[in-house]
């Protein structure tokens, strides 16, 4: 395994490649890391005339639950050709014998993720506010979306959803721990406490955010909904208190983002919020709760992004900075609990 693409033997991929999908590839494949992402880890790689997207786990993956590339790629096969937009699936590879991990090749998609100052910085106004239109656009076709009809019936359990949600990302939290953090033990409770009546099921993407799509390079639509790792069928309402999370977080260049300010042209929490209430028939009067969740799920994974840190298996820049925002995220997730 080379030092240049730490977590991808190339020559091991091509191989096993020749012999699932003889003919695929028609030269030596070359790779590079798609940087940005700090969970699993996106390799653009080619063999001179095709490009595709590799996608695996992070080197030293704490989380047992939340890197599973089977259901990755069952989702976006299931939602290609849909009114998703989503990469290409193209093959999956559940031997982890051949590269150290399961892993999925996908269709690469050629467009603008807004995850860089000077490409966020280029957007009009007109620019900024049209993506946060098209994400909710999109977002609210995703949940519209019946699992049953593309084929995801057990895909997930939507019956208890969320009480299930906080219990796993509690057991998670516990095994990502690295010190100890004020006022945990008391918001999980209450988290579980509170658990709101759950709105209709839909498919939940997990991780849905401005910088998890891939727009094309006129902003004028989608061309990909990406990073569906922690992707289920439960309460579509999970994706929109998280939105909220991330918009919030956003708008400040927060937690190793990109600042998408309304000052800029970009659409506040609250304006996109009211995108989705104006196109759904979901009842949104608990969202507080939804909110709070996001807030902790995102300490969760930050907490496992800088056990991952500590133990020297992280990929790129940036990860020293991720612990010192954990406490922070767990105290604004109190707050959103009480409605402030």
């Amino acid at each position: 395994m080379s030092d240049e693409l730490p977590g991808l033997d190339l020559a091991a991929v091509a191989a096993w490649l020749d012999a699932a999908r003889p003919g695929l590839r028609s030269g030596a494949l070359t790779g590079s890391v798609i940087a940005g992402g700090m969970s699993n880890l996106t390799y653009r790689v080619g063999d001179g005339s095709t490009t595709w997207a590799l996608r695996r786990p992070p080197l030293g993956h704490v989380l047992s639950t939340a890197h599973d590339m089977a259901r990755e790629f069952r989702v976006i096969s299931a939602l290609h050709g849909t009114g998703v937009p989503v990469a290409e699936p193209v093959v999956l590879c559940e031997d982890d014998t051949v590269t150290g991990a399961p892993f999925y090749l996908m269709g690469f998609v050629d467009g603008v993720v807004l995850d860089k100052p000077d490409v966020v910085a280029a957007l009009t106004p007109d620019d900024a506010r049209r993506s946060c239109e098209l994400l909710m656009r999109t977002l609210l076709s995703l949940h519209d979306v019946d699992p049953s009809s593309v084929g995801l019936d057990g895909f997930g359990r939507p019956d208890g959803y969320l009480a299930r949600q906080v219990a796993r990302w509690t057991t998670q939290w516990e095994a990502s721990q690295t010190e100890p953090r004020e006022g945990v033990e008391d918001l999980v409770r209450r988290l579980a406490a509170e658990v709101p009546e759950q709105s209709a099921p839909g498919i939940v993407h997990g991780d849905y955010r401005l910088t998890n799509v891939i727009f094309s390079r006129d902003i004028a639509s989608i061309a990909a909904v990406v990073d569906w790792e922690m992707a289920t069928v439960g309460d579509p309402l999970a994706d929109v208190g998280l939105l909220v999370v991330y918009q919030t977080l956003a708008a400040g260049g927060m937690f190793g983002g990109v600042a998408t300010s309304p000052s800029a042209g970009f659409l506040t929490p609250e304006e996109m919020v009211a995108l989705y209430a104006a196109a759904t028939t979901r009842d949104l009067s608990s969202l507080r709760w939804y909110i709070a969740f996001g807030w902790f799920k995102l300490a969760v994974i930050a907490q496992g992004i800088h056990a991952r840190f500590v133990q020297g298996k992280t990929v790129g820049a940036g990860f020293d900075q991720v612990g010192a925002q954990v406490q922070r995220l767990l105290d604004q997730s109190a707050r959103a609990l009480d409605g402030r």
